[in-house]
């Protein structure tokens, strides 16, 4: 198991279970202790976890996977999730799309569409996520608008007044949101409030809003709220979602697609 792979997975298990233990951990992960006790010290370096004796521990009370090592989780799930999405939009529409790993997927369904290949422009995408507007830039047939900001780096998100400047000043057709999580009465929300106010301005410029979401963040909550469950036109998720969790949210209105 290479680094980066044994190091998603040791992060995945601390955000999942707080506290990992190094002899427990190095015979899950089928490799020795010392490799374990060396990457605790090199993570707890970058202030991704606090070293414990024996051990590891989440880093502060709150914790957030950054980004980057979030990509592996639920993959096949997204690229389903991502597909569809892709599906729902029209040659010709701008296009807003918010940071995370799933809304990361959707640009990359867009750019494998063949109708979209050719135009002038095929799409206009505006996005606060240089990860996202990085991808696409490549692509000449899509108009890549960025927002200004300061990055995040956990979701390498533009946030601040400077986003709100540009997004006050657009309109456009469809808002494809990624969430932390989305609940029927508490709605959409993200971790950071910066990041929720901008995706909830890129949600009040749009024509009709999509949450792209895997069934692990139905009925979560979160800390900052990005919209009300009634904002959202359109819900895509994946066929492991809970079936009375579904019908609620096509009670309030919300078209659900599982893929």
């Amino acid at each position: 198991m290479s680094r980066d792979a044994r190091w998603k997975s040791l992060l995945e298990l601390l955000v999942e279970r707080g506290r990992l233990e190094v002899e427990e951990v190095a015979a899950e992960l089928a490799v020795s202790t010392a490799t374990i006790r060396r990457d605790f010290d090199q993570l707890a370096e970058q202030q991704m976890l606090v070293r414990t004796r024996g051990g590891a521990v989440v880093h502060g009370v709150s914790y957030e996977l950054p980004l980057r090592y979030k990509t592996a989780r639920r993959a096949s799930e997204k690229q389903r999730i991502a597909r569809a999405v892709a599906g729902l939009v029209a040659p010709g529409e701008a296009v807003g799309l918010t940071g995370g790993t799933t809304t990361t997927e959707v640009a990359r369904a867009l750019a494998e569409r063949g109708d979209l290949a050719v135009g002038s422009p095929a799409l206009t995408i505006v996005t606060n996520a240089l990860n996202i507007a990085n991808e696409l830039a490549v692509r000449p047939q899509f108009k890549i608008v960025v927002t200004g900001g300061v990055a995040r780096p956990q979701s390498y998100e533009l946030i601040g007044p400077l986003a709100d400047g540009v997004l006050g000043q657009i309109t456009i057709d469809l808002a494809v949101l990624g969430v932390v999580a989305l609940d029927v009465t508490h709605g959409a929300a993200a971790n950071d409030e910066a990041e929720a106010a901008i995706n909830r301005l890129l949600c009040e410029r749009a024509g009709r809003v999509v949450v792209a979401a895997d069934s692990s963040k139905l009925g979560q909550r979160a800390f900052a709220r990005i919209c009300a469950v009634e904002a959202v036109d359109t819900l895509v998720t994946d066929t492991a979602a809970d079936e009375e969790m579904v019908g609620r949210f096509e009670e309030a209105g919300v078209r659900v697609i599982t893929v």
